[in-house]
């Protein structure tokens, strides 16, 4: 039996609306293996933002739809990185589906993200980093109109200090993001696109979406 024809019709759709997102050109995005305990389907992309671009390259794909979700179609593309290049975010996009529905979820879908980027040091200390971040998750989902309900999230400042050997190294600081939200439909091509904005806004590119509160002084190098 074809193995797509298992895969439940809403899932392919969402599958289908995330091909067609269009992604900034510095962000390299690529399916990623998906967790497979989190619901009975899932798929995973995985993003990236370098300071400097690179030429596109293949990644393969993973999972029970990576007939239906072939690399050629997936917005965007991971590339090598050069030796020079130096990563300003990452993310994780993870979609899931359960036919069944979930309470918790509120819905037969769910969107779970986790997005990271350096800082400069002395930010550790500002207050709002944490709820300028989760501003930065609601701005670019009201700004592709992106429906949702039943988000929540936490942002996390990660503050890394070396010794011995590495003494000389600067401090630094991250800044982690990790939620999740139901989307309205299975029409999810919206909401990849408004979080690849997100990752871009952590990784300090302009133009910052209307509205958004840029934090100053980001490590660029």
């Amino acid at each position: 039996m074809n193995a797509l024809a298992q895969v439940p019709a809403d899932f392919l759709h969402a599958l289908g609306t995330l091909r067609k997102a269009k992604c900034r050109s510095e962000l390299r995005l690529a399916e990623i293996p998906a967790p497979s305990r989190l619901a009975p389907y899932a798929v995973a992309l995985g993003a990236e933002v370098f300071s400097r671009s690179t030429r596109p390259g293949r990644t393969p794909v993973h999972g029970p739809a990576a007939m239906a979700f072939s690399s050629e179609n997936t917005p965007g593309s991971p590339g090598t990185a050069d030796d020079e290049d130096d990563e300003l975010a990452t993310g994780r996009f993870i979609l899931l589906h359960d036919p069944d529905g979930s309470a918790v979820w509120d819905g037969e879908f769910r969107i779970v993200t986790y997005i990271r980027a350096q800082l400069e040091a002395d930010m550790g200390n500002d207050a709002m980093l944490g709820s300028v971040a989760w501003t930065w998750l609601v701005d670019a989902l009201e700004n592709h109109s992106a429906q949702y309900r039943a988000a929540g999230g936490t942002a996390t400042r990660i503050l890394s200090e070396s010794f011995g050997t590495l003494a000389e190294r600067p401090e630094t600081i991250d800044i982690e993001l990790r939620a999740s939200w139901t989307p309205a439909s299975s029409d999810v091509q919206a909401h990849l696109e408004a979080w690849c904005d997100m990752v871009c806004t952590f990784a300090g590119l302009p133009p910052l979406p209307p509205g958004v509160i840029p934090l100053p002084n980001r490590r660029l190098t």
